[in-house]
């Protein structure tokens, strides 16, 4: 089973994208997923990796992977907790099951 990824940054001036953050993690934790944080501010190259694996040179975090595949960013995850899809927004088999 692939790494469920969160592309985050622990420094931030935006109230914005820490809500946004503290919504995705609330969503991951209330569906029991596992996943991963990877802190782009620690690290420019981060920062690219995460806006080269979105396609997105503006991407801001929170974005969300499954190993490699690009999930999307908070709206669509929020979205998708929305409409009870996010096992299906994260790429993941529905006869998988979160351990």
């Amino acid at each position: 089973m692939a790494t469920i990824r969160v592309y985050y940054t622990s420094v931030t001036g935006s109230r914005e994208v820490k809500k946004r953050q503290s919504e995705v993690l609330r969503i991951l934790d209330g569906n029991s997923m596992k996943y991963e944080l990877v802190d782009v501010s620690i690290s420019e190259s981060l920062l690219q990796e995460m806006r080269n694996k979105t396609g997105k040179s503006d991407a801001i975090p929170p974005q969300i992977f499954n190993g490699e595949q690009y999930c999307g960013g908070f709206e669509m995850l929020h979205e998708a907790s929305e409409n009870e899809e996010v096992r299906k927004f994260l790429k993941m088999a529905t006869d998988e099951m979160a351990s």
